[in-house]
């Protein structure tokens, strides 16, 4: 078994609205509540870093499956979108959904189509961040896929 560790340091200083800051290797930026949620708005924010943690590992495990498979990919990209709900002040993040759109080359085989198709599901089921809400997260696909021009 290999255990991977990552590490965080934050500082935040003051009352609610205030900001931070976190150093996390290569991310490294201002915190703090988000305008949508009467914060200040300044860097990010946890349902930020929720959706774009979600969303990264969803395009890597996908691009790793489709590679591994050999499917002739042109482009790939993803839009995702999270919805947080407020009830009697209780933040709940409820769904995330991704949207990838994957281009595939000109000599892509039907066979590889329907492929592409079922490694789209199976990425989310096998991204690690996937993994860890799930159950407390519902997470949805709309996927496009077409064929270059």
């Amino acid at each position: 078994m290999t255990l991977h560790h990552f590490h965080l340091e934050g500082k935040w200083q003051g009352g609610r609205n205030s900001e931070g800051y976190i150093n996390a290797g290569n991310l490294q930026t201002k915190i703090s509540i988000p305008p949508e949620m009467d914060g200040p708005g300044i860097g990010t924010n946890p349902d930020e870093m929720l959706l774009g943690a979600a969303a990264t590992c969803y395009i890597i495990s996908l691009a790793a499956m489709l590679e591994r498979a050999e499917v002739p990919v042109n482009t790939m990209s993803i839009t995702s979108e999270g919805m947080v709900d407020v009830t009697n002040g209780i933040f709940t993040y409820e769904k995330i959904i991704h949207r990838p759109h994957v281009t595939l080359k000109k000599e892509a085989a039907e066979q590889q189509i329907r492929l592409t198709n079922k490694l789209i599901e199976k990425a989310e089921e096998s991204c690690m961040i996937s993994r860890a809400i799930k159950g407390n997260v519902q997470l949805g696909l709309e996927p496009t896929v077409q064929i270059e021009k």
